[in-house]
């Protein structure tokens, strides 16, 4: 076993401070880096040691692979955490680190690969009796014959970049008569996003859930599943909203799709933590879609309902150490949400909106967790993910888990700048979520900026009348107040207005 005594976290914010205090509980010191926008930002106050590695752009700071190997060698560290982003899924990066004698918190470059490429990662679970959603085999290279797979298979279809992620270089066709136009676009996209353009075809599923599984494997060759998270809340593809568990699995579905991501893992040797991603249609018939090789944004959940710190069996898998526990000994209690804070106006098709938190003051209160690396004063750089908190709540059940996280949107007092937040409790109360009959088409079928216009009871109507009189009252006693000879004078008010 390879003890691991001081960590430098790749990364910055929320991440770089979650896995920093689960490196402190273990004992391990830990080094930050900064780029000159987070100077001030409360990872680099909180670890041991903090370096600054270059100017505010990613390319510029975060994504230099070789400048943070020099760090950790002046440093003395033994091992990496990436978090997620920026260098968490870079087979080259984790091999460069491996090479440089220090220990890659993660899984091995050859996962990594095999699973970064959406099209190697479909070949490579073929041969272990995975589902698969019907589609091309291998890139696109002749588009007529791509044309005649995309009729027998029956539109709609997706046309989808293999090296993509988070809605880029994917396109949907709905008929025949758009595929060359879509199939433009999505190759265009997929050069433009990924320097990649190969592209894929697959059925695209009317009413989908996305579902993933949290998995856990050693490097003796033992894997666990953590149960499912429920991730179809999106906008722009993107997650807003995750839950653990799904409210629509059977046991039956559940231990299905644990299998399923545990051949998945076994397809390409993985260990350490990783989640497998389903597509799943109305009929509970779930799918592959791709492994995401680091730990997720939304892993907070996953630990509320298993109890389990997912950092700190990273770190203890990144030292050779075996799985403390085997799938019959996880379970699931209680229920957990996370809401995804994020500086964007949800009114204005949830554009990013930067600035300075005026106001920050987080949630409290039992069964409520927050994530987040900002306070009150700071700015949301421009140059980053526009995520300033992770919102998590936890409960014996659903019903509360949602009852709570709605208390704590209610107390979670942000000034200065949009968030995400009405938008999710808008979600938390509509009657396709708390019904669990809701799928990724969420926001097109249910959300308009209208639906967050605040509507008063009657009461508060007539509270708010009463005030409007007593104020309406009070200025014309102030415009037309009478004169010492008893004549009334006349306000300027209205002339002198601009």
């Amino acid at each position: 076993m390879k003890k691991i005594n001081k960590i430098l976290v790749a990364n910055r914010g929320e991440i770089a401070l979650r896995v920093m205090r689960s490196a402190k509980e273990m004992g391990i010191k830990t080094v930050a880096i900064f780029s000159t926008a987070d100077r001030e930002a409360l990872h680099v106050r909180f670890a041991d040691e903090a370096v600054w590695i270059g100017e505010a752009p990613s390319a510029e700071s975060y994504l230099k692979g070789e400048a943070i190997i020099a760090i950790c060698q002046q440093l003395d560290v033994d091992a990496i955490h990436p978090g997620y982003g920026f260098l968490s899924e870079n087979a080259t990066f984790a091999r460069q680190v491996a090479e440089a004698g220090l220990t890659f918190i993660g899984p091995s470059p050859e996962a990594i690969e095999v699973m970064g490429s959406k099209l190697a990662a479909k070949e490579a679970v073929s041969k272990f009796d995975v589902p698969l959603v019907p589609g091309t085999p291998s890139a696109i290279t002749d588009r007529a014959a791509a044309k005649k797979i995309a009729k027998e298979i029956g539109y709609p279809i997706l046309i989808k970049a293999s090296a993509g992620g988070g809605g880029k270089g994917m396109r949907l066709v709905e008929k025949e008569e758009d595929f060359d136009e879509q199939m433009e676009r999505a190759v265009s996209e997929a050069v433009s996003a990924f320097g990649d353009d190969s592209v894929f075809i697959e059925k695209y599923i009317t009413s989908p859930k996305h579902i993933e599984i949290q998995i856990l494997g050693d490097q003796a060759g033992n894997l666990v599943y953590l149960f499912e998270r429920e991730c179809s809340i999106q906008r722009r593809h993107q997650k807003v909203i995750e839950e653990a568990p799904s409210a629509v699995l059977t046991p039956a579905v559940r231990q299905a799709m644990g299998d399923a991501a545990i051949k998945v893992a076994q397809a390409c040797n993985y260990y350490n933590a990783g989640t497998v991603e389903f597509v799943m249609d109305e009929q509970l018939n779930f799918y592959f879609l791709e492994m995401n090789t680091r730990l997720q944004v939304e892993h907070p959940v996953t630990e509320m309902i298993t109890g389990i710190d997912l950092v700190k069996e990273q770190i203890k898998i990144a030292q050779g150490e075996s799985l403390s526990f085997q799938q019959e000994d996880l379970q699931i209690r209680g229920h957990a949400l996370e809401v995804r804070v994020y500086a964007e106006d949800p009114k204005n098709n949830f554009l990013p909106d930067i600035g300075q938190l005026k106001t920050y003051v987080r949630p409290q209160g039992l069964g409520v967790r927050v994530d987040d690396g900002f306070e009150q004063g700071m700015e949301i750089p421009i140059y980053y993910d526009p995520m300033i908190a992770k919102l998590v709540a936890f409960g014996k059940d659903r019903t509360e888990a949602i009852a709570r996280m709605r208390r704590a949107i209610a107390e979670y007092k942000i000034t200065g700048i949009e968030t995400t937040l009405p938008f999710c409790d808008f979600v938390l109360g509509h009657e396709a979520f708390v019904s669990g009959k809701f799928d990724t088409n969420f926001v097109q079928k249910f959300f308009t900026p209208a639906s967050l216009q605040v509507t008063l009871t009657q009461e508060e109507i007539e509270v708010v009348s009463i005030v409007a009189a007593k104020l309406l009252e009070a200025r014309q006693a102030t415009t037309a107040q009478p004169s010492p000879n008893g004549v009334a004078t006349t306000s300027n008010w209205r002339k002198n207005r601009v």
